[in-house]
Parts: C-alpha cells; structure tokens; sequence
C-alpha cells in the first residue's frame, strides 16, 4: 500500500490543474452578462422606459463590447510588446 504525504498530494494536485485549461470564451460571456445586470436597469431608467427591456440589455451589451475593445485597442498601441 501507497502511503501519500501532504506536500505529494498537493503537488499531484497543481501538476493535475496545470495542465487543465479554463476555457475563456463562456467566462467572458459570463462575467459580460453579470455586468450587464447592472447596466441594463441604469439604461432602462435613462431612457424613460420608452425602451423594452430587451432593448435595454443589447445597449448595456453593446456598451460593454465597445468600452471593453476601446480599452483592448488603447493597450495594443500604447503596449505593442506585449501582444
């Protein structure tokens, strides 16, 4: 029989989660439509509620996307090295 120590599971652990990959693309999705509970209801409110709902969550996403590539394109040209 195998006896295990602490420091040998652990490190069987990080080798086993170092080589698992989160996927991003549904993170981001995520994280996006969490942000976007609170961006709706601000844009709802602003408008007067001349807007659906729906409405008011593809300007919130729309805003997000647009906020999140500026930000992308502004590090791109002022931190070429890293890309």
């Amino acid at each position: 029989m195998k006896t295990f120590r602490l420091p040998q599971i652990l490190a069987e652990i990080i080798d086993f989660t170092a080589d698992y990959r989160i996927p991003k693309l549904p993170l981001y999705l995520f994280l996006g439509m969490c942000l976007n509970i609170v961006v709706a209801p601000v844009v709802y409110a602003a408008t007067g509620e001349s807007f659906s709902h729906v409405q008011a969550w593809s300007l919130g996403l729309l805003g997000l996307v647009t906020l999140g590539l500026s930000t992308y394109l502004f590090f791109v040209m002022f931190v070429p090295e890293k890309f």
